[in-house]
């Protein structure tokens, strides 16, 4: 199965944008699959429904700083290095996407009140916009993980 179908199938069965990005590349990080999980859950929505940065971006961040951050002993070259692929991650999102920002790709639609889930429910946001976000940030962060080798 793609890496990107994975995600989609974990976002389908009720894990938020963030958590399926970072869950489909557990494996290749040695990221504790549950551990993954949790630390990604405030993440989805734009953090915590806020509609801040696209949590599948968020996802795609975390799948970033785990593969190429600076850890314990590294030095700021690290830091700076992997600051350019997650702009990468962010500009080619927001190429594909038109913005990189949760309330802009769903029209404004209100997360945190009742009636701006149901507009996001009645729209079908969920298959028309977030579905595809997921899929296209891991189909993107393969690209630099590839690029990168």
């Amino acid at each position: 199965m793609e890496r990107s179908d994975q995600a989609v199938l974990k976002f389908v069965s009720g894990y938020n944008c963030a958590q399926s990005v970072l869950f489909s590349f557990c494996d290749d990080l040695n990221l504790d699959k549950d551990k993954a999980l949790k630390l990604a859950c405030g993440f989805g929505a734009g953090m915590g429904r806020k509609e801040e940065v696209c949590g599948a971006v968020s996802g795609g961040i975390m799948v970033i700083g785990a593969k190429y951050g600076r850890g314990e002993n590294e030095d700021r070259k690290t830091t700076d290095s992997t600051y350019v692929k997650i702009r990468e991650l962010m500009d080619q999102f927001s190429k594909k996407h038109g913005t990189y920002i949760c309330r802009e790709l769903l029209n404004g639609c209100e997360l945190t009140t009742e009636e701006g889930q149901k507009t996001y429910l009645g729209n079908d946001y969920f298959n028309k916009v977030c579905k595809p976000c997921v899929k296209s940030v891991v189909e993107i962060l393969e690209n630099i993980i590839k690029t990168e080798k």
